[in-house]
């Protein structure tokens, strides 16, 4: 049915009286003015009379025009103005599509195909529930440069980086609410990996261990801690294996001296490392994600590799950027896409590439169960002091990696 409704006026409508009472008085008008004028001016008797119809005639389509007039209807809603504002009182249809909506996922290098496989499942989930279209622009590289990246004004709606640590530092800029690691599950963490150690097929340095790399002879191949989140989870994998073995700091600073003096250059991140090894032939071992050689497997490339006994728990953390996220108006779909990071379908596109899966329902398939062999001892970053400790010991200026590369004088 129409907003409106027309309705023809019955006989003897209240409408159709007042014409006929108004007709009747002009006419009786009419009678007693002739009356009065006689026949001595005839003239403006018949002006007169003339004047007279056409008002009878105006006040008749007058009512008339009102007669016909559409009623509103009562059972539909109808706009009212406010202001000079029409509003709309009628509810939004169910279902209606929503404004598009664009995100921008900042992430370490290693996750890039892990996200392009998850993504996808999201953005089709998300408009067959809740009818909005989603696109993400995406921007990977080594975390410590997404970092200052996002920091110096890259609007990132969300940042899923190598380490706490990086969070912290855009926690600190005042672009990320505090307590953020404890937004999501298993604080935060929606990925996780440990340190892989790969040699050249037959492994003709026979290299085995951690302590294997400080052999003279050896090439390795690793990130730079100062830009790359996994070369700093290769340096504590380093120093933890190194104070188990020589029981001191002075012990496992003077054991990655001679690590690091086997490096001949320390790449931008992890991807860079895997390329410099796998694709232009540098170095006799790597030290990299065990996710990043795992993947490389699938690529075709023969891999060579052995996961240390004594490694480091390699916890990658995702956040909301609050700040960017109340600016662009992607609040919701930004936390629905983090949710749906920590769902079945989610986490085994990450087991997939090589990512150790938080979800243990994932963890315990046959598939990946045999993919991820049990590290014996495997430290945490609680077990080294936090990240606030580990950046002052290790990474701050002037701390034990600048005194490692000030001793090998590079």
């Amino acid at each position: 049915m129409s907003k409106w409704r027309y309705d023809r006026k019955p006989k003897g409508s209240l409408v159709e009286s007042v014409m006929h009472f108004v007709l009747n008085v002009g006419q009786r008008f009419l009678y007693q003015v002739g009356q009065l004028f006689g026949s001595t001016n005839q003239l403006g008797l018949r002006a007169l009379r003339s004047y007279m119809a056409l008002f009878l005639v105006g006040v008749s389509l007058t009512l008339a025009i009102a007669a016909c007039a559409p009623t509103p209807d009562a059972t539909k809603n109808t706009p009212a103005t406010t202001g000079g504002t029409t509003l709309s009182t009628q509810a939004a249809p169910k279902g209606e599509a929503k404004k598009d909506v664009e995100l921008t996922l900042v992430s370490f290098a290693v996750t890039k195909q892990a996200h392009e496989a998850i993504i996808p499942k999201f953005v089709e989930k998300w408009q067959k529930e809740q009818n909005q279209k989603v696109t993400f622009k995406q921007s990977y590289g080594g975390s410590g440069s997404q970092t200052r990246a996002v920091i110096d004004g890259l609007e990132a709606d969300i940042v899923h980086l190598a380490l706490a640590a990086d969070t912290d530092k855009i926690e600190k800029a005042g672009l990320i609410d505090k307590g953020w690691e404890k937004e999501y599950p298993n604080d935060s963490i929606v990925s996780k990996s440990v340190a892989a150690l790969v040699t050249r097929d037959g492994n003709p340095k026979n290299i085995k261990d951690w302590s294997d790399l400080e052999k003279d002879g050896v090439s390795l191949i690793t990130a730079d801690p100062k830009t790359s989140g996994v070369a700093r989870w290769n340096f504590l994998a380093l120093w933890n294996a190194a104070v188990k073995k020589g029981g001191s700091d002075a012990k496992a600073q003077e054991a990655l001296v001679k690590v690091f003096k086997n490096v001949p250059i320390l790449t931008k991140d992890a991807r860079e490392a895997t390329d410099a090894f796998f694709k232009q032939g540098q170095g006799d071992a790597l030290i990299n994600y065990e996710n990043e050689i795992i993947l490389a497997g699938k690529k075709g490339q023969k891999v060579t590799y052995t996961i240390p006994d004594v490694n480091i728990s390699i916890d990658n953390p995702i956040a909301i950027v609050d700040k960017n996220v109340a600016k662009h108006g992607t609040k919701e779909a930004a936390e629905a896409f983090v949710k749906y990071l920590y769902t079945t379908e989610a986490q085994t596109e990450f087991a997939k590439l090589g990512f150790r899966p938080v979800d243990e329902t994932v963890a315990k398939e046959k598939q990946f169960a045999d993919q991820f062999p049990v590290v014996k001892e495997l430290a945490t970053v609680k077990d080294l002091g936090g990240w606030n400790e580990i950046n002052k010991k290790f990474f701050a200026d002037g701390a034990a990696f600048d005194q490692i590369q000030a001793q090998i004088k590079r």
